[in-house]
């Protein structure tokens, strides 16, 4: 008969030993350190960002520059990742692209994160008629089709800053966020030091900053973590429909739709940027899923209830 081995508990005071003492900062670093996987994302994502700002100073084509006596050439020394029908320096389009599409899952993921956790907040903590009218709008938004609305909008912002569009995805993707912030809020309320900072008269604002948001930090950080991954990948699906990033600007998206129909017969317009995408968005969730089991060791201590022995 098989026999559940119950997980064994890590303490802190186990992992720093008995003379060293250890802020709960380094304990996650330490227990986020023994997560290969996502160690090497961590270090994959670190690698892009410094290639993304880095790689076009490394080049001298700029990603708007035309070699027309090299159109539609194969990877090179003079164009590393080759050349687009218009003598475009791939390289140079490619690392402006993963640049944007890095920038904008980053912007995406801090304001959505944002904007859930003071939401939720304030409608699990106020409860009352402004909970019933901040939930109505997170339901409202929540049976919006998000992908329409956006692809309806974005022409208007054609010609303007690109931040708009940052603003139009982290609009659609905070919600479920915030109705998981307002149950944690609905629990925390309850607890003894809430309610005595409430009797002495501690304003609403200050509870909710620095008292409450700051026991759900584990759960903000991954939630805004993997939240990234998300944003790359709808901007790419939108800017290749049409609907992101416009012209003369560029990002995965767009490069993964310009070369799609050379995809077979001149690879490198699409092979890179495809990779790329593939790449960072591997690396953030594999990254997101170790810093989830360093914030919260249980986490992992779940898939031990079913090994047996």
């Amino acid at each position: 008969m098989a026999v559940v081995k119950e997980p064994e508990v890590v303490t802190p005071e186990a992992e720093q030993g008995d003379d060293e003492v250890v802020s709960r900062g380094r304990l996650v670093w330490r227990r986020f350190l023994r997560r290969k996987a996502a160690v090497v994302g961590l270090g994959v994502l670190l690698f892009l960002f410094v290639m993304a700002f880095l790689g076009p100073h490394l080049d001298k084509w700029h990603y708007l520059d035309q070699d027309l006596d090299n159109a539609l050439q194969g990877p090179s020394w003079n164009h590393w990742f080759g050349t687009t029908q218009l003598g475009q320096d791939v390289f140079a389009r490619t690392m402006r692209g993963l640049q944007k599409s890095l920038v904008i899952g980053l912007l995406t993921a801090f304001f959505a994160t944002g904007t859930a956790s003071i939401v939720g907040s304030c409608a699990g903590y106020f409860g009352g008629w402004v909970e019933r009218i901040l939930m109505w709008v997170v339901d409202l938004l929540l049976v919006l089709p998000s992908f329409l609305i956006i692809a309806i909008l974005s022409p208007r912002f054609r010609g303007k800053t690109w931040l708009l569009f940052v603003v139009l995805l982290a609009a659609f993707s905070w919600m479920i966020t915030a109705r998981i912030v307002r149950g944690l809020t609905l629990s925390l309320r309850e607890r003894e030091f809430i309610q005595a900072a409430r009797y002495m008269g501690v304003p609403s604002r200050t509870i909710i900053f620095r008292h409450l948001l700051p026991n759900m930090s584990s759960f903000l950080i991954i939630d805004a973590t993997l939240n990234v991954g998300g944003a790359i990948l709808a901007e790419s699906g939108l800017s290749y429909f049409g609907f992101g990033v416009q012209p003369p600007d560029v990002s995965l998206g767009t490069l993964i739709q310009e070369g799609t129909p050379s995809a077979f017969t001149y690879p490198w317009l699409f092979l890179f940027a495809g990779l790329l995408l593939i790449v960072a968005v591997l690396a953030v969730n594999v990254m997101g899923d170790g810093l989830r089991d360093a914030l919260d060791p249980n986490s992992s201590a779940v898939k031990a209830r079913t090994k047996t022995k």
